[in-house]
């Protein structure tokens, strides 16, 4: 809590119960500064210096204070050059790093640290709060300032929920953004007036001024355009020295650690590494699933007998949806990425056995690896066969002549192709990868609602970084794309929250930000060759993992939600889409509501990613919009 107006004293109780709520985030301990104009609070989850690094912590005279969540892997290295430049350290932990770095280089001190961060510094000398989360996001930060000039931020929206200034209102532009993408988007939240600092941005708040705009210190867009002209065989050779390089810089730690081992192309690298680093058997987890459509165990176990890991498997039931009742507390803001529900169970059997696990996210993102690439790579050919002018009608009409197959195999799916073709190249990746297509959106929302959107169409969130993109190969344009939006929006929320619910660090070697610069400069034909993604990533390891891990097809860390709905939850999704919640919203068609679920369970079309939406959603307003709930009343008139 920072006061903006300047020397009011904050409420200790409101900022004990805005740190204690987020206890999952650091079981090992907390804390408490409070001064006129200032409260900070801290939940710790020891990692590094156990004894030490007590937070919040302050510099040697107490003028600057810091609460942090995440890691510094290079502090060591900024404490030698902090200590030759006179600065005093009183622990070992790389907390006291940014402390002595704010006052060393200011607002620049984030462009010398590699890791994963959201800190705030208050600097009392300069009557200032600095804020800053790191440059793909993969630690969260949420901030909103309140009516009467009360600043206040947390690591999870719950955080800021226990503040009774906090009014719960939905944002409109948020809730469109929510069933178009699956999540919300930086730097909008659900609710309006609340923000979540954008990756690689800071802000700098100071007393009786008005609250800035988030400002931007790095981004990946110029590294996708220095090509370093490597052949093959030399590209592959870097890709293992630079990812080796990352992952030792992750290795740090006094706690337990270990990884997740999927069997893919990803975790299977990490591990690779991890066992030519560690001089000990790592400890490795994976999750079985008595499906065969989903389960890779069999190669997670290929991988743990190479390399002799001290390996762990936990079987998941296909019925196991017993958690779907629990995401609405775990992510706050309603989040449609099914897979959320294994992850949190891999996290959880984790945790069981060490305190920090690597993971092999973002290998998508960095190699081109995604099937969605490989047919947006396909579309922007015809594009550029066809004139706009002629795609537009010519593929419009077979789009909406074309039957909806969702039962048959993807070459025979073309409608969604041809709806895709008729549409510019940054409008056809946002259909293709959006749960809710623009058409069934207009549908399912209510006059009202739609009124209240004046206008407003997902697809800016893409169009903001248009002109980053222009004149880019295909393959580098929704790469770039996906690592702003889809890889902090999704795949890092969705690890992030399912870790620290069950007190578990999760770190991810390839985002460090060398690494992802480097392999941004590698050629487009090096990641996706014709239909082979991952293609230099795979060339690097075939000295270190079986072909079959990386030849297979890909499988995906998903549940079967279609069988879910038509089965076992069939009377809960009913009941929860066409339930008094979502009806009070004001934010849907009811017709349409029920066109979706009665459409899904007779057979007739799978509905399953928006019916999924709409239970996330309807959980959501029964958790922090119920009328229940403190301020509730007020935003059930803005809903």
């Amino acid at each position: 809590m920072f006061d903006t107006r300047g020397g009011r004293a904050p409420d200790r109780g409101v900022l004990e119960r805005m740190t204690d709520i987020q206890q999952h985030r650091g079981p090992d301990g907390r804390g408490f500064h409070v001064e006129a104009g200032v409260g900070l609070g801290h939940r710790r989850l020891s990692i590094i210096d156990l004894s030490g690094g007590a937070q919040p912590l302050a510099n040697e005279d107490g003028s600057v204070l810091i609460t942090f969540n995440g890691e510094i892997y290079n502090f060591q290295e900024l404490r030698t050059e902090l200590l030759a430049a006179g600065h005093q350290f009183r622990t070992a932990s790389d907390t006291e790093t940014i402390v002595h770095a704010w006052e060393q280089w200011g607002e620049a001190c984030v462009e010398r640290f590699v890791g994963m961060l959201a800190f705030a510094v208050f600097d009392r000398k300069q009557r200032t709060l600095f804020l800053a989360r790191d440059r793909f996001g993969e630690k969260p930060l949420y901030y909103s300032l309140l009516p009467d000039g009360w600043l206040v931020f947390a690591s999870e929206l719950k955080g800021l929920l226990q503040h009774p200034g906090l009014r719960r209102e939905l944002d409109p532009l948020a809730v469109e953004d929510y069933f178009a993408f699956g999540y919300v988007p930086e730097p909008r939240s659900i609710l309006r007036g609340v923000a979540k600092l954008p990756p690689a941005h800071m802000l700098t708040v100071r007393v009786d001024a008005p609250l800035p705009q988030p400002r931007e210190y790095w981004d990946l867009a110029p590294f996708f355009q220095r090509r370093h002209g490597l052949d093959d065989t030399a590209a592959a050779a870097e890709v293992v020295t630079r990812l080796r390089s990352a992952v030792n810089r992750q290795m740090i730690s006094e706690v337990p650690l270990g990884a997740f081992l999927s069997g893919g192309v990803d975790s299977s690298a990490i591990v690779s590494q991890m066992a030519e680093l560690s001089p000990h058997a790592v400890k490795t987890c994976s999750i079985a699933f008595n499906d065969p459509r989903f389960d890779e165990s069999r190669f997670a176990q290929m991988v743990a007998d190479r390399y002799a890991t001290d390996h762990s498997t936990d079987r998941v039931e296909p019925d196991d949806f017993e958690l779907i009742d629990q995401l609405g507390g775990l992510y706050d803001e309603p989040f449609a990425d099914s897979s959320s529900l294994p992850t949190y169970r891999v996290c959880q059997l984790a945790r069981n056995r060490v305190t920090v696990a690597l993971s092999g996210d973002a290998g998508d993102e960095n190699f081109g690896g995604y099937r969605r690439y490989k047919w947006h790579t396909y579309e922007e050919r015809v594009r550029g066969y066809l004139p706009y002018a002629v795609r537009a009608p010519l593929f419009g009409l077979a789009g909406s002549l074309y039957p909806k197959l969702d039962w048959a195999p993807r070459f025979l799916r073309a409608k969604s192709t041809f709806q895709s073709l008729a549409r510019s190249s940054l409008e056809g990746y946002f259909h293709s990868v959006s749960i809710l297509a623009a058409e069934l959106r207009g549908k399912l929302y209510s006059d009202s609602f739609r009124r209240d959107l004046q206008g407003y169409d997902a697809k800016q969130v893409f169009e903001r970084f248009a002109g980053r993109v222009e004149g880019w190969d295909a393959l580098s344009t929704v790469q770039y794309l996906d690592f702003r939006t889809y890889l902090p929006g999704d795949i890092l929320t969705k690890v992030d929250r399912a870790s620290m619910a069950n007190s578990l660090e999760v770190r991810v070697p390839m985002l460090d930000h060398e690494f992802a610069e480097w392999v941004a400069g590698l050629e487009p034909t090096q990641k996706l060759r014709g239909a082979e993604g991952k293609y230099v990533l795979k060339q690097a390891m075939h000295n270190y993992l079986p072909h079959e891990i990386m030849y297979r097809a890909k499988m995906g860390f998903a549940v079967p939600i279609v069988h879910w709905f038509r089965g076992p939850l069939r009377a809960q999704v009913r009941e929860a889409v066409l339930g008094q919640r979502l009806a009070d919203a004001g934010v849907f068609d009811r017709a349409m509501l029920e066109r979706l679920v009665d459409q899904h369970q007779s057979g007739a079309r799978d509905h399953s990613p928006a019916l999924w939406a709409l239970m996330m959603f309807e959980r959501f307003i029964g958790r922090v919009l119920d009328p229940a709930t403190p301020t509730a009343d007020a935003a059930r008139s803005h809903i």
